[in-house]
């Protein structure tokens, strides 16, 4: 019995040791990835989390809004010309990039989506990497993975300023957009 006292703590002394250990890894401890983002018009994009973070690789110095929406959604149909007149208003100082979470829509059926409701000229994803994204997106900001839709999640040379859940009016965007421009 006497032994088992003596053994036990000298195994935990070794344990403690066994975790020190000068050696350092090159590899970062912040969770990264890489998704893959294909507009209506055949263009490829691609977006990078680290962290909490997520950047666009032709969003460098701009604000980046993704717009997560489905076509079937009330509340999402009417943002869709909110998102066209924010695009028009700050041009290249923002790129709008609306991520559908539906998987069956064709190119033409987006597009014409974006034309019915009063769009505009803004990037829309059509690609099977949409999904992945918009659960990152949503994990990192603590919506969950049943989150509301519209959701809309804006960055700043890919760190987060902000995000919307459900419909919001355009001029609270917009004040947004402009004080992550410092205009």
């Amino acid at each position: 019995m006497r032994f088992a006292h003596f053994l036990i703590p000298l195994f935990a002394l070794g344990l403690l040791f066994q975790g020190c250990n000068k050696e350092s890894s090159d590899q970062p401890l912040v969770s990264t990835a890489e998704f893959t983002l294909m507009d209506t018009q055949g263009k490829s994009y691609t977006v990078e989390k680290r962290g909490a973070n997520f950047s666009l690789d032709a969003g460098k110095d701009k604000v980046v809004l993704f717009d997560i929406f489905a076509t079937w959604c009330p509340p999402c149909q009417a943002e869709i010309r909110h998102m066209g007149n924010l695009q028009k208003k700050y041009g290249d100082d923002l790129i709008v990039m609306g991520v559908t979470i539906e998987e069956d829509k064709s190119n033409a059926e987006l597009d014409a989506f974006r034309e019915k409701f009063g769009g505009g000229n803004y990037l829309i994803s059509n690609k099977a990497d949409n999904q992945a994204l918009a659960r990152a997106i949503a994990a990192t900001i603590g919506v969950g993975q049943n989150f509301p839709i519209p959701l809309m999640v804006m960055y700043k040379n890919g760190q987060y300023v902000t995000h919307y859940t459900g419909a919001t009016q355009e001029e609270i965007i917009d004040h947004d957009i402009a004080q992550a421009l410092g205009k």
